[in-house]
């Protein structure tokens, strides 16, 4: 039974209306009192709730409401309606317990998703439980592509198995080349969605002034250089998951536009006014902390809130080195059948050496390191010695002026430190020309400037 509270009876009834057609028992009540009674004496599946129900309009009934259903059934999953102008209370809200909120006017069918996802999700007692080993999991889900037995990443798999027959947010937080994608396609895989498309997205590399038209898509003549129709990346991911990487390189403007498609699920094209719906399931994925990023003004609270309604941090590698062995004879069997190898192997000794490095670059400078040491080496059995020559790939021989470094001996993020530098350098620490130069906002810059600790004077 879903309860419903607002003080106005239109409101009680259109949504009432619209849940009992949607096949849920609803019961609709006017205020805090006869809410409360209702909690106490029937156990609603839920609770839909406006944050007003008096002349005072400052929401602190509707906070005061919440508070007392949260004391009296913790579990109970509250769901907030609100003005799209009072976001902030509604933020306020989420900080105080509430599931997720719905702004007015709502769209009914995205209100009808969110009610199901929310009444979808696995009890918090239940997902905190000990729960299936590895070996049960790769039974019940499609786990091929994750390697790794270690208890922090199976903690993780179990949570992605109970959230992808939802339609879930989910943001999946980890530090860089830890496998945050993987577990983005994991989710897709394992829901009603996997038939349908599955649209990544690299917000960092995406500049304010292009997010429209990459996202929303254009028509012929929006703008000066729009020569032809361009379709979004909403609509190629439209019935299936749009995965956002890098979320918390987006431009505070950008996050705006993103937060209304990701509230009422509609968008416009550029140059078309014709509102388009939209039918699809948001992942997120950040190698940063997201909160400290609101507290320093630099994301947006209510965006951050819409977007975690699950939240899934992945293990650095240091934190789970026995699977360091896993992961390296899955990346030697690749390359056997790669560089046509078929007596290629690691010795023990080399997993153990390979077991005590840092790795800051996580799995994905390990496949590096893999890779190189199998490409220089002539052996067919890799010692330790084979990987300690490339452990240091900032030591070899730099490329000539304008060539690209070789495949393996450096990563995309120590590229991009290279070319802001360079870029730096170039326009005399210029911050606006260099973001112009670089296709990047100046927050965008900002961003990377701190990541990369780079220096730089206004």
């Amino acid at each position: 039974m879903v309860l419903i509270v607002d003080d106005d009876v239109a409101i009680r009834t259109s949504l009432s209306l619209l849940l009992k057609q949607a096949g849920y028992a609803t019961t609709a009540v006017a205020g805090p009192g006869e809410a409360l009674r209702e909690v106490q004496q029937h156990r609603p599946q839920l609770v839909l709730m406006d944050m007003n129900f008096s002349l005072d309009t400052s929401g602190q009934d509707g906070l005061r409401l919440l508070a007392q259903v949260k004391q009296l059934a913790p579990q109970l999953p509250v769901l907030l309606i609100t003005g799209w102008g009072s976001i902030t209370l509604a933020v306020e809200g989420m900080k105080a317990g509430a599931a997720e909120f719905v702004t007015k006017p709502w769209n009914n069918e995205a209100l009808l998703q969110t009610i199901r996802t929310i009444l979808s999700l696995p009890a918090p007692e239940a997902a905190a439980g000990t729960g299936p080993t590895r070996r049960q999991l790769d039974r019940q889900y499609r786990f091929q592509r994750i390697v790794g037995q270690d208890a922090r990443l199976v903690q993780v798999l179990r949570s992605v198995g109970q959230v992808a027959a939802t339609d879930a947010s989910v943001l999946i937080e980890g530090e860089s080349g830890t496998g945050k994608e993987l577990i983005a396609e994991a989710v897709h895989d394992n829901s009603h969605r996997r038939q349908q498309p599955f649209v990544k997205v690299n917000l960092g590399g995406i500049s304010a002034s292009l997010f429209e038209s990459e996202m929303f898509g254009h028509r012929r003549g929006a703008f000066t250089d729009a020569k032809t129709d361009r379709q979004g990346r909403f609509e190629l991911a439209n019935g299936g998951t749009i995965f956002l990487d890098e979320i918390g390189e987006l431009d505070l403007g950008s996050q705006v536009k993103l937060l209304r498609v990701l509230q009422d699920r509609t968008y416009e094209v550029l140059g078309d006014s014709k509102p388009r719906r939209l039918d699809i399931r948001v992942i997120c994925a950040t190698n940063r902390n997201l909160a400290e990023l609101v507290q320093q003004g630099l994301f947006r609270e209510d965006l951050f809130y819409r977007i975690n309604l699950i939240t899934v941090r992945l293990p650095a590698l240091r934190e789970r080195p026995h699977d360091i062995p896993l992961l390296v004879q899955h990346f030697v069997d690749g390359l056997r059948a790669t560089y046509h190898r078929p007596a290629l192997k690691v010795s023990t000794r080399a997993l153990h050496w390979l077991q005590e490095q840092p790795l800051p670059g996580n799995i994905r400078e390990l496949k590096n390191l893999v890779e190189r040491a199998v490409l220089v080496s002539g052996k067919d059995e890799l010692g330790p010695d084979d990987f300690q020559a490339q452990s240091h790939p900032s030591a070899a021989r730099p490329p000539a002026p304008g060539a690209l470094p070789e495949p393996g001996t450096i990563t995309l993020d120590e590229l991009e430190a290279q070319m802001i530098r360079r870029a730096l350098e170039h326009y005399g620490g210029n911050i606006s020309r260099v973001a112009k130069a670089l296709g990047l906002s100046r927050g965008a810059l900002y961003r990377r400037l701190e990541k990369y600790e780079i220096p730089f004077e206004e």
